[in-house]
């Protein structure tokens, strides 16, 4: 096994890694937001949650741009890292903004997205970018 491959396979680890750690805290943040309006400590935890989420999108985004740089692999997986932490945003922006009609839609939303991409990528394939797809389909 040459060093290349090694590094490869840490950064596509690494890559899914913080997929599955962006998707428990988007998780988390739904099991709190129950909390939030049942406890007093709700709004604690949801605001840490919060920053949890928004850092693991930053994350994702990090590893993205690791997987793809050093490793030549597709870019896409920057774009889905992009996307959903322009998602993550507006989502802090709601909520901030206590507009829970649209807040509450956008966090289904992104759960269900990082949910397929973390199955995606913990396919057999290279990468969470569909990669494994189009090389099965050769």
């Amino acid at each position: 096994m040459t060093a290349r491959t090694t590094a490869d396979r840490r950064t596509r680890t690494f890559l899914r890694v913080s997929i599955a750690l962006q998707t428990l805290a988007v998780f988390f943040q739904a099991a709190t937001a129950g909390l939030l309006l049942s406890t007093s400590y709700g709004e604690t935890l949801h605001g840490v949650g919060a920053r949890v989420m928004y850092g693991a999108s930053m994350l994702y985004l990090l590893a993205a741009i690791l997987a793809w740089r050093p490793g030549g692999g597709s870019p896409r997986p920057i774009l889905y890292a992009s996307g959903f932490l322009a998602l993550a945003s507006v989502q802090v922006v709601l909520g901030v903004a206590h507009i829970p009609s649209f807040h509450v839609p956008l966090g289904v939303l992104m759960f269900g997205l990082s949910l397929l991409v973390l199955a995606r990528g913990t396919s057999k394939g290279p990468t969470a970018s569909g990669g494994a797809l189009r090389q099965r389909a050769r």
